[in-house]
């Protein structure tokens, strides 16, 4: 009973939400689209961007939002899980942490990526901290990768829950990078503890 209570009212939360009936209007996947559109309009993340990765893709918004404005570019996207092609950019179904999978990323681009960008997050425990503290490990994962591949003017886009390790995450971010912002877009949901971190320009 408490379970289709639950299911209820995130049936009717959805139905309210301004941002899941303007996605469906406008033929994108998931409300996350304006997250990202919202955190490219204000930092430029994409602008003069020809290599770009999404990690966490499914079920693949960002992509969509990354095919529409980037032009003559390669995208690909990765996730655990397989979601519907998208026109212009290239698909790995597989886990981004494990060594196999970042090395066929690399292969793919053959030289550096301009942006990588992340909206991975762990299925929620309820646990709001433990939630906080894994999804901070996917970003540190996403970071150290980024170090790897990056351009030297590359950019990094990562979710992150406030939490623990949020302080520390962003610390991180700030010695690796030389521009770090953190970032809640509009359209994340009031009661999220999501923000992101955009880092820029690799130390």
């Amino acid at each position: 009973m408490k379970k289709n209570k639950i299911s209820k009212n995130w049936i009717n939360k959805q139905r309210r939400d301004i941002y899941v009936r303007r996605s469906k209007i406008e033929g994108y996947r998931s409300r996350a689209i304006y997250k990202l559109k919202e955190i490219d309009e204000k930092f430029k993340i994409l602008k003069q961007s020809r290599a770009v990765v999404d990690l966490g893709a499914a079920p693949g918004s960002w992509s969509q939002y990354l095919a529409k404005n980037i032009k003559n570019g390669k995208i690909l996207s990765i996730d655990l899980l397989q979601f519907e092609p998208i026109k212009n950019t290239h698909q790995i179904v597989g886990d981004f942490t494990d060594g196999k999978y970042k090395a066929q990323i690399k292969n793919y681009f053959n030289g550096k990526i301009d942006v990588i960008v992340s909206d991975m997050a762990v299925n929620t425990t309820g646990n709001k901290n433990l939630d906080s503290i894994v999804t901070g490990e996917l970003c540190l994962e996403a970071m150290k990768f980024s170090l790897d591949v990056l351009d030297q003017k590359g950019r990094f886009v990562s979710k992150l829950f406030m939490g623990s390790s949020f302080n520390e995450i962003v610390a991180d971010g700030k010695k690796l990078f030389k521009e770090v912002r953190v970032f809640k877009p509009l359209s994340s949901r009031k009661d999220s503890k999501e923000s992101f971190i955009i880092c820029k320009f690799l130390r």
